[in-house]
């Protein structure tokens, strides 16, 4: 028998009215090019989001249709956020770090119709275009007064809404219908799409706003660090719109004193980004002798947290939480958030909590399997391949007929060696690729990463297995040094001799101007192996004399 309930859709556009209708003045803050901020409260935004809707039906387009963007956070591409899914159209969110082949493959593969780009992206774009024959249009996310030369057909934003009505009357249809599109980093071979829907994004908003995870309040000002063009940008704006937050949209500024600039002048209470981002605002502001209140709160993925982070967080009194996704779960998979009786702890212990990937938000499964694809015991030892399924984590990939990332039985392969204890915190070891086997045995380059990065003289760290005739794999550390610090082997060994196996610790090290990174923040491990897995390299330090 079927409850007898209303079977109203869950729509994006049903997000932002909301907001509009409780929240009308609460601000979105955004910076521009020029470094000057527009202000407006969620009605303006929804009144304007509204005429970009009704602009996009005089578009050629059709319902389905992937509509591209170029660009940085910001409040024109929130109205995109909010807009292109809410007509019926797929917003397609594209990267543009990454290497423009890259590029060309992923606005190819997901048969753009039509590219909305900041007018900063002018000269990637007019390099892209001859290369997308399928693309009906170019829109310069701009004013026509910051309009970029060369562009005779292209398409002013600001132009594109002045003729429009603000009033428009949003579509009902599938909650199952695709709203968003984001690539893989694309780390081995070419970028996969995820393709997203209404119904997957509303529940993860609504699972990001879970109280005890990011938990945004109503009198909260938030600040989504983490690009519009990356995983939705956690989907913070949705979540922030859908409790009628503050939002903080920092524009392409995202060094430390202009962080620290917006999260000063705004009263940001609670931020959203990578570790190296942080690291930026936190040697700034540290540099600077001034705090970074009156954010209180600092949710960091994308990358392992090194406890270094964790600790200067709590110099300023900022709580750190630890959360851990992909492209292919939406993002958010697991939150390391702390019980009551967790503070009974010792310091040590609770920071062996928080250093975790954490607990799965409700929605959300995982187990950890072995070779044999069984399921392993929570026992905080045993390693397995982390596995999760739910209503927002991807079942397939866009126009790729690969399947071997989905058991059998129906959840995704992320491609994580990881743990998982008895209370249900998952630990990530290791990547699956970047695992080290040396003997037989496994060593967490990760772990071994996360002690290096707390030495006073270490910038970034990378640990890589380099070919040995006795071992089969030895792990080699990677070092970028902080200006002006000198490092040694010994000194290195001495350092991280504590924290981890004896047999673990590398033989060497080599002392590295920078890391390469994708465009998504990530290591290139891949290309760091090819340059330095050699089993002697000249550049090699021994850590022991």
């Amino acid at each position: 028998m079927h409850g007898l309930m209303m079977d109203a859709p869950l729509l994006i556009s049903g997000i932002l009215e909301y907001a509009a209708k409780y929240h009308r003045d609460t601000e979105i803050v955004s910076r521009n090019e020029d470094s000057s901020l527009n202000r407006y409260g969620y009605a303006e935004a929804a009144q304007r989001t509204r005429k970009l809707a009704n602009a996009l039906s005089r578009l050629n387009v059709t319902a389905g249709d992937r509509i591209s963007t170029l660009a940085w956070n910001n409040h024109r591409h929130f109205e995109m956020y909010f807009g292109v899914p809410g007509v019926g159209l797929v917003l397609h969110t594209v990267n543009p770090r990454l290497f423009p082949e890259q590029l060309v493959f992923i606005l190819n593969d997901a048969q753009s119709r039509y590219l909305f780009a900041d007018a900063c992206f002018a000269p990637l774009v007019k390099g892209l275009r001859p290369h997308l024959p399928q693309l009906r249009g170019v829109v310069f996310m701009c004013d026509r007064a910051h309009m970029p030369e060369g562009f005779p057909d292209a398409l002013c934003y600001e132009d594109l809404l002045a003729p429009e009505s603000d009033l428009y009357d949003w579509p009902q249809f599938d909650e199952r219908m695709a709203s968003g599109m984001c690539y893989t980093s694309g780390t081995t071979g070419n970028p996969k799409g995820v393709l997203y829907s209404h119904r997957s994004t509303v529940l993860h908003a609504m699972g990001v706003n879970q109280p005890g995870l990011f938990g945004i309040a109503p009198g909260e000002c938030v600040l989504p660090v983490v690009p519009m063009f990356h995983v939705n940008a956690w989907c913070v704006p949705y979540a922030a719109a859908q409790v009628g937050a503050k939002l903080v949209l920092p524009g392409p500024r995202l060094d430390g004193p202009g962080l620290l600039e917006v999260i000063h002048g705004e009263k940001v209470s609670i931020g959203a980004g990578v570790p190296t981002i942080w690291l930026n605002l936190l040697n700034h502001a540290d540099q600077a002798g001034q705090s970074i209140a009156p954010m209180s709160r600092v949710v960091i993925g994308g990358a392992a947290c090194p406890q270094t982070l964790i600790e200067r967080f709590n110099a300023h009194k900022a709580l750190t939480v630890h959360a851990w996704g992909m492209t292919e779960t939406s993002p958010l998979g697991s939150i390391s958030v702390l019980s009551d009786h967790h503070g009974s702890l010792p310091p040590a212990e609770r920071m062996k909590l928080q250093l975790k990937q954490g607990r799965a938000p409700f929605g959300i499964e995982m187990r950890i399997s072995g070779p044999d694809g069984k399921p392993l015991p929570w026992d905080g030892v045993s390693r397995g391949e982390l596995e999760v399924r739910g209503p927002w984590i991807a079942s397939g990939y866009y126009n790729n007929a690969d399947r071997s990332q989905f058991t059998a039985d129906g959840w995704f392969r992320t491609g994580d060696i990881s743990t998982i204890d008895a209370e249900g915190f998952m630990n990530i070891v290791d990547r699956s690729k970047d695992v080290i086997k040396s003997g037989g045995e496994w060593i967490s380059s990760i772990e071994l990463e996360n002690v290096a990065m707390s030495h006073p003289a270490v910038l970034e760290a990378a640990v890589i297995a380099r070919a040995d005739s006795r071992w089969s794999e030895r792990p080699r550390y990677l070092i970028v040094l902080r200006e002006g610090k000198t490092l040694s082997g010994p000194e290195l060994k001495a350092f991280i001799a504590p924290h981890v196996a004896s047999w673990w610790i590398p033989e060497d090290m080599i002392i590295v101007k920078e890391l390469p990174h994708t465009g998504t923040g990530k290591v290139m491990k891949a290309a760091l192996r090819e340059q330095y897995g050699a089993e002697v390299h000249p550049e090699a330090v021994k850590l022991t004399l």
